[in-house]
């Protein structure tokens, strides 16, 4: 299992780089661990709720489900989106209200439906007719809102094909859910994860508010609006900061949608990315023939211990170590595991000091989101990732 433990004693004012980077070098670790700061998802929430205004902000459990982050934003008035019944007991254990978790997972089980219509909550995503029929059986006269697929925005983790349906769909789904007995009072999208540029929220947006104008025009009373995640996290590349991203994405929903009675947003990496630090090893450097371009390092952290989303080498994390001084030059990166598939990034190598070497200190940067979580509970034998909060 995944051991979590909590340190103090490390300034709150201090910048959170700083921070989790001073704490790594302070400690030794027997196996990779992440090291998050809580005082960061505070900070990083009230930079996004300044921005987003009167949007209720529902944090993506999924993307770290830690206890201590549920807990913190439970303390100061978070809601939750959550896509299974262990995430709704997570968030009602950490001190949520059932009223401001969202079931938002268009694939329910029936017993889940069931589960967290007895708990109190009261609103469930759908997509599907089967899907409306299930939470009419098991949570009769519940809220529903409609998930709609959207063209790909530009997200450097796209969110497409998978959940949604179509916008004729959409209004049929609307009415049906009426005739069941539901309440359907909204719309839900997601323009993918990790969307760099606001601007690129305006297309999605307006594919969104033809579906939303036509529903109401419709006859159907919808006053809920779920523009879901996508804010992102600073991994290299410039990004704005988090109230002015919000801000601006507030301003394209204004001005296609009017003044919307409910907005609810669903951050996850934005949230708490950058909350994260992983501390790992080296465990091996070498090159496979003597005119080999590159030399590959192998990290004692791999694809299937924490770092799933180098998958395509969509995520690109930053890595920070002892030896930075020193001259650098490109190598490819890869995982522990005895598996083909455990190499992180190839396409474009990473640049790491020419000494680096077995036993060398590795930390990666902004890994609070989809690592912990993504982490396998013991692939090859290697053990999942330990979690300390400071």
């Amino acid at each position: 299992m995944t051991m979590t433990a909590t340190f103090t004693g490390l300034s709150a004012a201090a910048p959170v780089s700083s921070r989790l980077e001073s704490f790594a070098r302070a400690h030794v670790f027997e196996r990779p661990t992440l090291i998050l700061d809580i005082d960061r998802v505070e900070a990083q929430y009230h930079a996004l709720s300044a921005g987003l205004g009167r949007a209720a902000i529902h944090y993506a459990v999924k993307a770290n489900p830690a206890p201590e982050i549920l807990e913190r934003l439970a303390a100061i008035g978070g809601h939750f989106d959550a896509a299974s019944r262990r995430e709704i007991e997570l968030c009602l254990a950490a001190g949520a209200h059932a009223e401001d978790i969202s079931f938002g997972n268009t694939v329910k089980k029936p017993a889940d439906i069931a589960f967290a219509h007895a708990v109190g909550v009261e609103i469930f995503a759908a997509d599907a007719a089967e899907e409306l029929e299930k939470i009419a059986e098991h949570a009769p006269g519940a809220q529903v809102y409609i998930r709609l697929l959207v063209d790909a925005s530009g997200a450097d983790w796209p969110l497409t094909r998978k959940f949604g349906t179509s916008h004729d769909v959409a209004l049929e789904l609307m009415a049906q859910a009426r005739a069941l007995g539901l309440r359907p009072v909204g719309l839900s999208f997601h323009v993918g994860s990790q969307t760099r540029d606001p601007m690129m929220w305006a297309p999605v947006l307006d594919q969104i508010a033809q579906v939303w104008h036509a529903g109401r025009a419709a006859g159907f009373e919808l006053d809920l609006l779920n523009i879901g995640g996508g804010f992102p996290a600073f991994y290299g590349d410039d990004i704005p900061h988090p109230t002015a991203y919000a801000a601006r994405v507030a301003e394209l929903v204004a001005e296609r949608f009017g003044d919307v009675p409910r907005i609810m947003a669903e951050p996850g990496r934005g949230l708490v990315a950058e909350a994260g630090l992983i501390a790992a090893e080296v465990l091996l450097v070498s090159r496979k023939s003597h005119d080999d371009l590159h030399r590959w390092v192998m990290l004692d952290i791999g694809k299937f211990s924490g770092l799933a989303e180098t998958m395509d080498e969509a995520i690109r994390y930053q890595f920070v170590t002892d030896r930075d001084h020193e001259a650098m030059g490109p190598c490819i990166l890869a995982g522990p595991s005895c598996d083909s598939a455990d190499v992180l990034y190839e396409k474009r190598p990473v640049s790491l000091p020419l000494g680096l070497k077995a036993g060398d200190r590795i930390l990666i940067r902004a890994c609070g989101a989809y690592t912990s979580s993504y982490a396998s509970v013991g692939f090859n034998g290697f053990p999942p990732l330990d979690v300390v909060v400071i």
